[in-house]
């Protein structure tokens, strides 16, 4: 066997590694969802009480944002990834016991806590790993590897809803899911390459602390995030607020309006999978001028309507302008200087405030000038992503070639 061989092999258990990685961290993220009005059933709150819960894990998944770079740097990529993931499901498999046996709305949070820091650290790992495998093999991967997380919250959420359509408890299904989850991680990690020894001592955390700090003063990454940030912006509030725009706005019956945001998950996966051999093509920065573009239109077709058929069209290119942001941003964010866990977390800590305040932004905005008005400021942000696309231009990077 040649040497070229063996990298190229190497270089594909990796990518293999990764893309597990990815789909499991959407599987724990939206497996539980389906199950929410069980757990409140069981834990007798009401729905003020349950968005506290539910708060929690994101600002858990936040504070994550800032230790996932010092995490990554001890234990690398193989044990980091591990360790995370597997964080992840025993967040889940608390949360089911919590309310299912337990009833302790206590140790529900203490769940969702442990979920919400192991997901996002779990999301800057893989995307710093994404961007070095995508270069170690001179491909265009994250696209791909983003929708294998897309998949895999698809899946997490037909698990959920099919779990609670036969009458599975919440408490047996997200243990199941927990081991499933720790067993297959433990096996996709040894594709990724361990950790090297380092060559000098790490930092202490201040200097790290600094380091991310300094982070939020580099332009060109401030200019990732934005087109990040629209690009989450857009797709946070179609997860909240898609099906109930197509119900108030187009007097749509619910059945319908569930097809529509089915239709938005699966145009958006699609676009992910595609999206790979039209970066290889255009380069990034075209490819996200084209698919923010297509995003606008297609969130103006939604808002002013028109007929079903011009509403589903404004649904899928809706889809698509906020498919290719954050996998391609995280990219860009790795490529675009020293320390590539750091800035992976700033433009993530970007994305992900667009996902916790974004939707209750549209929500008060629709109080006062109605729900479909309020989508005019996804079509700015939008609008925004697609003139700071320049930043994600591609930068040189050693690779290996097979």
């Amino acid at each position: 066997m040649t040497s070229t061989t063996t990298d190229v092999r190497a270089v594909i258990r990796w990518r293999n590694g990764v893309a597990v990685a990815f789909a499991l961290g959407g599987l724990n993220l939206a497996t539980w969802g389906p199950r929410l009005p069980t757990i409140k059933q069981e834990l007798g709150l009401d729905d003020g009480a349950l968005g506290l819960l539910v708060a929690g894990m994101t600002v858990a998944a936040i504070i994550s944002l800032v230790t996932a770079s010092a995490i990554f740097a001890r234990l690398g990529g193989r044990r980091g990834i591990a360790l995370m993931v597997t964080l992840a499901a025993v967040g889940v498999a608390v949360v089911g016991l919590a309310s299912g046996v337990w009833r302790s709305p206590a140790l529900v949070e203490v769940g969702l806590l442990v979920l919400g820091f192991g997901i996002g650290s779990t999301d800057v790992m893989i995307n710093v790993e994404g961007s070095a495998v995508e270069q170690a093999s001179g491909k265009v991967l994250m696209p791909m590897l983003h929708a294998c997380w897309s998949a895999g919250a698809v899946v997490g959420s037909v698990v959920g809803a099919a779990a609670a359509a036969i009458g599975i408890a919440p408490a047996a299904q997200f243990v199941g899911e927990a081991v499933f989850t720790v067993i297959v991680i433990a096996v996709a990690v040894r594709g990724i390459p361990p950790l090297e020894p380092p060559t000098e001592p790490a930092p202490p955390i201040r200097e790290r602390a600094r380091q991310w700090l300094l982070g939020w003063t580099d332009l060109r990454l401030l200019l990732i995030g934005l087109v990040m940030l629209g690009a989450e912006l857009g797709e946070g509030s179609a997860n909240n607020w898609l099906t109930l725009g197509a119900v108030q706005g187009h007097g749509q019956g619910e059945a319908v309006a569930a097809l529509y945001f089915t239709v938005f998950a699966v145009s958006e996966t699609t676009a992910r999978l595609l999206g790979g051999p039209l970066v290889g093509r255009l380069g990034r920065v075209a490819t996200v001028r084209i698919t923010t573009a297509l995003g606008a239109l297609g969130l103006v077709a939604f808002i002013l309507g028109g007929g079903p058929w011009l509403v589903l069209l404004g649904t899928v290119l809706w889809a698509v302008g906020v498919s290719m942001g954050f996998p391609l941003g995280m990219s860009a964010a790795a490529e675009s200087g020293p320390n590539p866990a750091v800035r992976v977390s700033v433009v993530a800590s970007l994305g992900y405030l667009a996902n916790l305040a974004g939707p209750p932004v549209i929500g008060f905005q629709s109080q006062g000038v109605g729900l479909l008005n309020a989508f005019w400021l996804l079509v700015a942000f939008l609008v925004l992503a697609f003139a700071a696309a320049g930043s994600f231009r591609e930068r040189p990077a050693v690779r290996i070639e097979p």
